[in-house]
């Protein structure tokens, strides 16, 4: 089976990397699907910042070699057939998030009868962790170590610079 879990991963955070490593579990392969753009967010990083971030943040994760990272951009619904995929993988924080991701998920399966999704409750630690609260508490000079990888952490240093 091959699982897709898509998102802009701007920045990628540990909650992102909790997701991916579950659907390593049940998934023969899993596409880390990244965005080009999301209309509703402004940006830190670019797509091939993320990307790379993704890469290094991966690299020592159990089944790391089932997994790859392809950037795109358009619709879900079309990028899924590109892939191949059997599932789409979405990690949910909250009640308001769920209802958001099953409206999205409807309408991608108007575009794509094939499409499914699998829906994964956020570990309890991650609940809280969003890639805009990571932004806003870097910001401010907060403490995010515990939020996303090193090499994310160090990132986010360079960009307020």
């Amino acid at each position: 089976m091959t699982a897709i879990y898509p998102g802009s991963f701007d920045p990628v955070t540990n909650g992102h990397i909790d997701i991916i490593r579950r659907a390593l579990c049940f998934a023969d392969h899993v596409v880390v699907g990244v965005v080009s753009q999301n209309v509703y967010k402004k940006g830190m990083f670019t797509q091939e910042e993320r990307v790379g971030l993704l890469r290094e943040a991966l690299s020592g994760v159990d089944g790391s070699e089932r997994m790859e990272i392809r950037e795109f951009s358009g619709l879900l619904a079309e990028f899924f057939d590109e892939c191949g995929a059997d599932v789409v993988v979405r990690g949910i924080r909250s009640p308001i998030e769920y209802e958001y991701d099953l409206a999205q998920t409807l309408a991608n399966r108007q575009m794509n009868p094939r499409l499914e999704t699998i829906f994964l409750p956020a570990n309890p630690a991650h609940v809280f962790l969003s890639s805009s609260i990571v932004k806003e508490i870097a910001a401010f000079g907060g403490d995010i170590g515990a939020m996303v990888p090193d090499c994310v952490q160090s990132a986010m240093r360079n960009k307020r610079q």
